[in-house]
């Protein structure tokens, strides 16, 4: 962690689940002189965005454009928390720069924790059809806001690894803006903000940090936010070990949102180092959630196989805190994958009151 900057968590939201109304509340009770509702959802829940800083350097931020995405609206909470007790950083950083930063883009979805919006559309492959109410919000303030950046957060599945073995904590994306792939001077700003937050914070989760796949997607939002000319940095927060409630996610995605922010403030546009960018590791999809190995089922002949489970995340009525649903996500022979946690089953019992695992259904055996 940089010695200048202090984690801090923000205590009033300690559940990876925020339900909008409570973020709202908080909003408006602590930076009302910073924040404007500047659209409303399908379901009619506010959006807001904050403003901080009065620098030259323009930066747009969004969070929770998916609604079960929520460690980036921790990030941006938790900054605001460490910004009070160190005000000497805050402004630095903000004399420098003026952020525009959209807290839950998709209130509809966060609430039921649901990745699309209430009408089941996926804000993130709609830049171009304008389907959505709420992601209209963000592209008319990427057209009119003269914009020197962009950042698209998100997080990303815990199958995601560096190298086959280290999970992929925090991955970063500099977006394609044409099917070749071109390394245009736009996608070198943002390549060399992501060096500089992959050098910085490479000492403190060593082989956890990796780069996305640029794949283009014309009708992805970073995309086409490059092709505009803004420089577009992709945050993905992923898997910490034995953290499904991504406790050292938030940390490390907190620290990066400051770093990144810290290094758009330092090159203004600059692309110096932009290189360093193809050093990082590409995520690799290597990892299931549990691994159930050499399971001898209960059929008429010998059959031994593999079953791989993931977890389905939900959020139940009343409840403030997601709960974990394991699925049966593969049967047979998993090949090279692993799982964060596997179990031998030789010479175990599979009991069931099936035959054979259901793909796709809630685990419904044990092995005794």
């Amino acid at each position: 962690m940089p010695e200048t900057l202090e984690y801090r968590k923000n205590p009033d939201f300690p559940n990876r689940y925020i339900s909008p109304e409570k973020l709202f509340f908080y909003l408006q009770t602590n930076y009302s002189d910073h924040i404007v509702k500047v659209g409303q959802s399908f379901l009619e829940k506010p959006i807001f965005r904050m403003t901080v800083g009065n620098g030259d350097i323009r930066v747009l931020a969004w969070s929770q454009m998916h609604g079960n995405e929520s460690n980036a609206t921790h990030a941006m909470l938790d900054l605001l928390e460490i910004f009070k007790h160190q005000a000497e950083l805050k402004e630095e950083l903000f004399s420098k720069i003026s952020l525009n930063f959209i807290f839950m883009l998709n209130p509809d979805g966060s609430e039921k924790w649901s990745r699309r919006n209430a009408l089941d559309i996926d804000m993130n492959r709609d830049f171009l059809k304008l389907s959505s109410k709420e992601f209209r919000v963000l592209k008319k303030m990427a057209e009119t806001g003269n914009y020197n950046y962009a950042l698209n957060l998100h997080e990303q599945r815990t199958i995601f690894t560096t190298d086959g073995e280290h999970p992929a904590t925090l991955s970063f994306l500099a977006p394609a803006e044409d099917h070749e792939r071109t390394i245009t001077e736009t996608r070198k700003k943002a390549m060399a903000v992501i060096s500089r937050i992959y050098e910085n914070l490479k000492p403190e989760i060593p082989n956890q940090i990796a780069r996305y796949s640029d794949e283009f997607y014309p009708t992805s939002t970073g995309d086409n936010l490059t092709k505009m000319g803004i420089p577009t940095i992709l945050y993905e927060g992923g898997h910490f070990p034995n953290d499904y409630k991504r406790e050292g996610t938030r940390k490390y995605y907190t620290i990066a949102l400051y770093e990144g922010l810290k290094a758009i403030s330092e090159l203004n546009g600059s692309t110096e180092k932009w290189e360093t960018y193809k050093q990082i590791p590409e995520n690799k999809e290597t990892h299931f959630d549990i691994i159930y190995r050499n399971v001898k089922l209960n059929t008429d002949f010998e059959c031994i196989l593999d079953i791989a489970v993931q977890f389905k995340e939900e959020i139940l009525e009343g409840e403030e805190e997601i709960s974990f649903l394991p699925i049966v996500v593969e049967v047979g022979d998993i090949g090279k994958k692993k799982g964060w946690k596997e179990i031998d089953c030789s010479g175990k019992t599979f009991v069931c009151d099936k035959k054979f695992p259901k793909l796709d259904e809630e685990v419904n055996f044990k092995i005794i």
